[in-house]
């Protein structure tokens, strides 16, 4: 899989609530309802709607995120530390930092959730590369990057997300061994044309990073 263009301009446009954000290749489409640099708390929330197998790309945690399903319509099926449960609309689901978690929609409608996630601006730009990496066609059929792209994105959002396979003592290793290669054929942690998070103006009452 190649690479998106590091030399590309950056994308400046700031982000606005009602923006939708979505991934091709998971079935995710989210709706931007809070950004996490518009109040105090670092609050990000979206509303996501699952399509009929969407799933998210694999099993991880979060090492500092709190993170709140709440279903609106159709089912999510959510697993919490290898427990399975299937959350049906006005149902929710806490997630709390260091669990171990996974979901899909394996439901036959839509599956409309509402997803908070604090302290969120790091989350943020981890879902917009992934998500454009995804929409670029740079990822595979599960939604994962090339192994050269991932050894750099995986530790760049280590604080944000880790998964859970291969074991995080052999991503260390295998990452680490893959960082030169990747950085030779251009590849990047994050791109300039990727990164509205980072880079995009915001408004003057905005919290700083």
């Amino acid at each position: 899989m190649s690479h998106p263009d590091p030399s590309a301009p950056a994308d400046l446009e700031a982000i606005e609530p009602g923006e939708v954000w979505e991934n091709p290749v998971t079935g995710e489409r989210a709706v931007v309802l809070e950004l996490p640099w518009e109040g105090p708390e670092g609050r990000g929330v979206a509303e996501l709607t699952a399509l009929p197998g969407a799933r998210v790309m694999g099993e991880h945690l979060h090492p500092a995120l709190h993170e709140r399903f709440s279903v609106i319509e159709g089912e999510l099926t959510v697993v919490r530390d290898g427990r399975r449960s299937v959350l049906r609309a006005g149902e929710s689901a806490h997630i709390e930092p260091g669990v171990w978690h996974d979901w899909w929609n394996e439901a036959e409608g839509n599956a409309v959730v509402r997803v908070e996630f604090t302290p969120g601006e790091r989350f943020v730009h981890m879902i917009e590369t992934m998500f454009g990496l995804a929409r670029e066609g740079h990822v595979n059929a599960k939604g994962m990057p090339s192994p050269l792209q991932l050894a750099l994105t995986a530790q760049e959002f280590s604080d944000v997300i880790v998964f859970r396979r291969p074991p995080p003592r052999v991503q260390r290793v295998v990452f680490g061994a893959l960082t030169p290669i990747a950085r030779r054929r251009g590849y990047r942690a994050t791109y300039p044309s990727l990164s509205r998070t980072t880079l995009a103006p915001r408004p003057p009452h905005a919290t700083s990073p």
